[in-house]
């Protein structure tokens, strides 16, 4: 932060009206994410509306003050820890379902608004928006935009920037920017609106947002196929996508995965397999019954043992099962390090067989589940930190994952962003002429760099 006088009596008199805290308690409870990275804010404030945050930037601008946005603190890279003493300016309370157009198939939302409320508020209208990610239950819209978040069900619809219309946006000088359109297509100027999705932070505050939404699907199917061999698994990924069928979701759970999952919160996946597939189908009823019995002839020809869930609450507990991945490893082990490579889905069986080899070369169990159907796999090196040595080891092992996934035609980070923990290796994938496009931007922007400082660039 530039400038670290900001005592409490002179913030709030400048700043009426909006809640600020200084307490001890609401700094800790606001001063790390699921990243395990720490570092305690200088205040919190919690804006209820645009112009709130206009104030604030306004003021932060004018006092070279830095400020750290944040939704749920749910993100794995240390994208929303404020650094150096920042203002951490949540968007909580800006938790709005704002508009529902069903004739043009979009709603206006507030960035504080929980993914899953949505998900569930729509859903009762007959309608979906399809990103979802694992924290779907806790995460926030404002957060999905500004990580460019993905989910299970990406392999056939998408990601978060394909559902972006149009972005209310506060600068770091406290100017109001509307970016995108209404409509269903428009490519007047350059899409600002793309340049924000996945900026995570760096160059504006989101503060409104109009989202794409699509009519529920008239059926869903669900495949459970476990698989006695790792390499089959991934082989069974190619296959099913070779075939011309693109399920709404190919999910992918390895051994570690399961065991950690079924003594978490026990589903009875059976523990004496090497991976797993969950799939899921939807569709017109007849199409995708037929799509089902295709992807079970290829699983079936890999020596799996596919079964099908029975109706909404087998499916739903499996998904249980799934989403339960992440809080199941982190009570295996709080100070895992958790990457999101992707690589071409026909490269899934070599990344996968190259994890298990620097497994057994470095003696660190290594656990990896992820969404297969877009090569996106999670891997996840269970290090104790307390072993310093080990921790070192594990840290290395990182560097030779991503030299791995590049050098197969895949990229470093899929749905997760760079944050602070992947920004000593952004430049192993990023050229030096296009990194310095992408600070010049930055520069353009945020000329004080006081707006999520320390976050993408070192």
């Amino acid at each position: 932060m530039k400038n670290k006088s900001h005592p409490e009596n002179r913030i709030t008199d400048l700043l009426h009206g909006i809640k600020i805290s200084v307490e001890p308690e609401d700094l800790i409870c606001y001063s790390f994410d699921a990243s395990g990275i720490e570092s305690r804010p200088s205040a919190v404030v919690w804006p209820k509306n645009t112009e709130e945050v206009v104030r604030i930037m306004r003021y932060a601008f004018e006092n070279e003050i830095s400020v750290t946005p944040r939704g749920a603190g749910t993100g794995m890279t240390g994208g929303s820890i404020p650094l150096d003493g920042s203002i951490v300016l949540s968007l909580e309370k800006m938790n709005k379902l704002a508009e529902l157009d069903t004739n043009n198939l979009n709603v206006v939302v507030e960035p504080g608004i929980i993914n899953g409320r949505l998900q569930r508020d729509l859903e009762h209208l007959g309608f979906f928006y399809p990103p979802d990610p694992a924290s779907m239950n806790f995460c926030t819209i404002g957060g999905n935009v500004a990580n460019n978040a993905g989910g299970p069900r990406a392999l056939k619809y998408g990601v978060t920037k394909d559902y972006v219309m149009e972005i209310e946006a506060v600068l770091p000088d406290g100017n109001v920017i509307t970016t995108g359109v209404k409509t269903a297509k428009g490519v007047v100027g350059y899409d600002l609106t793309r340049l924000l999705t996945g900026s995570e932070g760096t160059l504006a505050v989101i503060t409104r947002l109009r989202l794409r939404i699509l009519p529920l699907p008239e059926d869903v199917i669900a495949l459970l196929a476990v698989f006695d061999s790792l390499e089959a698994s991934g082989s069974a990924v190619a296959k099913i996508t070779a075939s011309k069928i693109i399920p709404r979701t190919l999910e992918f759970m390895d051994a570690g995965t399961i065991a950690a999952v079924e003594n978490f919160k026990p589903i009875g996946i059976p523990r004496n397999v090497e991976a797993l597939l969950l799939i899921e189908l939807d569709g017109h009823p007849s199409a995708i019954t037929k799509q089902a019995e295709k992807v079970v002839e290829i699983c079936e020809a890999l020596n799996a043992d596919v079964k099908m869930a029975e109706d909404e609450t087998a499916r739903d507990k499996l998904w249980e099962a799934r989403r339960s991945i992440s809080p199941a490893l982190y009570h295996l082990n709080p100070t895992k390090i958790n990457e999101d490579i992707v690589v071409p889905r026909d490269k899934i069986p070599e990344i996968l067989k190259k994890l298990r080899g620097l497994s057994e070369e470095s003696g660190i169990q290594i656990v990896n589940f992820g969404h297969a159907g877009d090569g996106n796999i999670h891997v996840n090196i269970m290090v104790d930190k307390k072993d310093g040595g080990k921790y070192l080891k594990a840290e290395s092992l990182v560097r030779e994952i991503f030299e791995v996934t590049l050098r197969l035609g895949g990229t470093i980070s899929g749905e997760h962003g760079i944050g602070i923990t992947k920004a000593p290796y952004l430049g192993m994938e990023i050229k030096k002429h296009e990194l310095k496009l992408m600070k010049g931007i930055k520069n353009l922007f945020d000329p004080k760099n006081i707006l999520n400082p320390g976050k993408i660039f070192i």
